[in-house]
């Protein structure tokens, strides 16, 4: 059997108002239920990561404990011929073992890993400069992988996001993240105007993307720190997020379309606020 990467299938595109999603309505519209997506009930189950980006960059983070790795012949070779210490010895295994464990079109590449999870650093652990990202119940794993590789991009020092309402950090989450997961840390917190009002309190400038804001973020008086906030698929940023903003801002687009998916809108975000800091 060939351990030749399938191709993923195509899924419906989640879009984005400038600030705002809007989710597909129908089966497969909202976070997927398959083993690659399945909330941990217990805490000490372990993290699952799967592709070859994914698991090398997890492989080479000091602060990431594997419990277990399972490879093909192919991957075991791929690694040894990149002289990538494993913590653990694989598991040699055939391909169809690895898919069993994951959804039908998840790409493993030969490789994944049990490990578990990432400390969550509190927001006063986080540097007073640069750009944190905060995610308001984003739910798509999709969406947050993506978003995570995008800051990843832009060195954002974090993701602050909410214990409720958002994927956890394993499965599809991961894979979408493509090594981005062991880069950027994600700040847990129980309620997010109090993440806010405490990222206030270290000297954040708290700027929402709203489609119904007046004010254009390219136009914005920006200043670092900053804290992007971005709005949840379908609903926008809640009411009580909007009100613990400093100011509120839109993306404006000059194409016909003028909407965006989540994370093409938080790159989007992250490159104009970029400019505007290096600028200053």
């Amino acid at each position: 059997m060939s351990d030749r990467d399938r191709q993923p299938k195509s899924r419906p595109q989640h879009r984005h108002d400038s600030g705002r999603a809007r989710q597909p309505h129908g089966p497969g519209s909202g976070p997927r239920s398959g083993p690659a997506w399945r909330r941990r009930a217990d805490p000490n189950a372990p993290v699952i990561l799967y592709g070859w980006h994914t698991v090398t960059a997890a492989l080479a983070n000091p602060a990431r404990r594997i419990r277990k790795l399972l490879a093909t012949d192919n991957a075991e070779r791929r690694l040894a011929d990149e002289g990538i210490q494993l913590p653990v010895p694989p598991d040699l295994v055939r391909p169809d073992a690895i898919a069993a464990r994951l959804t039908p079109d998840a790409v493993h590449q030969g490789l994944l890993a049990e490990a578990d999870p990432l400390p969550s650093p509190d927001i006063e652990d986080l540097p007073t400069s640069g750009l944190v990202l905060v995610l308001d119940q984003i739910t798509d794993p999709h969406n947050v992988g993506a978003i995570l590789r995008t800051a990843a991009a832009f060195a954002v020092a974090a993701i602050v996001t909410t214990a409720r309402h958002s994927p956890e950090a394993t499965g599809v989450l991961a894979k979408s993240a493509s090594g981005a997961l062991e880069l950027v840390p994600i700040v847990t917190v129980q309620n997010l105007a109090r993440g806010l009002a405490a990222l206030k309190e270290r000297g954040f400038l708290i700027v929402g993307l709203d489609s119904e804001a007046a004010d254009e973020l390219a136009a914005a008086a920006l200043s670092a720190p900053l804290a992007l906030v971005l709005g949840a698929e379908g609903k926008g940023l809640r009411q009580g997020t909007r009100a613990a903003c400093d100011r509120l801002t839109r993306l404006d687009l000059p194409g016909a379309i003028k909407s965006l998916n989540v994370s093409n809108a938080a790159a989007l975000a992250l490159y104009i606020a970029s400019r505007a800091l290096i600028l200053k």
